[in-house]
């Protein structure tokens, strides 16, 4: 399974497990992270499930903390780590 599809299916599950709902028509790249819809528990639990599915925290291994902003942001940093593999 491609990480961007991944992210999707468990951005889905995150929002459920959070009680929280989508707050845009549509995640897209563009979408402002903070106006998707998931709360900072949801966020927790969709990093949790990625690094269980992943085998890896992009965020711990960073030696600079990076914060992304938008969808497409945070689905680079998976993209990118995952490149490395």
């Amino acid at each position: 399974m491609q990480v961007r599809s991944l992210i999707l299916e468990l951005f889905d599950e995150a929002l459920e497990a959070s009680d929280s709902k989508l707050e845009c028509e549509k995640l897209e790249d563009e979408t402002v992270l903070l106006n998707s819809g998931l709360d900072s528990l949801g966020f927790a639990i969709l990093v949790a499930r990625l690094e269980e599915e992943l085998g890896f925290d992009p965020f711990v291994e960073m030696e600079e903390a990076v914060y992304p902003t938008t969808f497409g942001e945070f689905v680079a940093i998976y993209e990118n780590r995952s490149s490395k593999d």
